[in-house]
């Protein structure tokens, strides 16, 4: 399942979305493996039915190897412009998010075999109460720590730029020397008409035949109204 996009808040966009590498199933399917060919012979060297040794099976697939199948199918890294984020499960969730300003230290962990097949662990200290946080079977572990770094600096770019915009925005409407408007008022459009130029105006249209009477009093109590 791709990570939901509806939890991103405005202007944060989403850069990676990793799934549990495959290699975090090796292990369920050794098992199912395993008790397929245990149930099969001991099917064929015991007196028993062959429906008993069946729901063993399905017993224990839905013990061990489903539940790690909807795991892997139902789990999301992600890292994006404002955070890193882990979410887990199907029915019962779980959400983990560390601001990219609240990271201090990112490092992985591969063995061999994880080198082989581009996979390792990702190791994330934070300021939070947690502290360092443990990720597994996360893939290509290395260029997502370089993601995570550099999404930092460009966060804290635009953290600094933020700062030093806020500053700038009111030493220049200071600088204008432009009263502050009361609340309440708004200014009049430039070039709109005077009252007294839209009822000649009126007036004009109503004597060359243009407006009713009934029509030029509507305009004129809307024009007074205004005014």
């Amino acid at each position: 399942m791709p990570f939901p996009k509806r939890l991103l808040i405005p202007n944060e966009e989403l850069i990676l979305d990793l799934r549990p590498h495959p290699v975090a199933l090796a292990l369920p399917v050794l098992v199912v493996v395993a008790e397929l060919v245990v149930a099969i012979w001991l099917t064929l060297t015991f007196d028993f039915s062959s429906w008993i040794w069946c729901a063993i099976v399905v017993v224990v697939f839905v013990i061990y190897p489903l539940r790690r199948l909807i795991w892997w199918l139902t789990s999301n890294f992600a890292v994006t412009t404002e955070r890193v984020i882990h979410r887990e499960g199907f029915i019962a969730k779980r959400s983990m998010e560390i601001p990219l300003e609240a990271i201090n230290d990112v490092r992985f962990d591969q063995g061999i075999w994880d080198r082989i097949v581009g996979a390792g662990s990702l190791r994330i200290s934070s300021a939070s109460e947690f502290g360092t946080n443990t990720f597994n079977h996360i893939r290509h572990p290395e260029e997502v720590q370089k993601t995570i770094y550099h999404q930092g600096e460009m966060n804290k770019k635009r953290m600094y730029q933020g700062d030093r915009a806020a500053p700038a925005a009111e030493a220049a409407a200071a600088s204008s020397g432009a009263p502050p408007a009361p609340a309440g008022t708004t200014a009049p459009p430039p070039g709109a008409p005077s009252t007294t130029t839209e009822l000649e105006r009126l007036a004009k249209l109503r004597d060359d035949g243009v407006l009713t009477e009934a029509e030029f009093q509507a305009q004129k109590a809307k024009v007074l109204g205004q005014g």
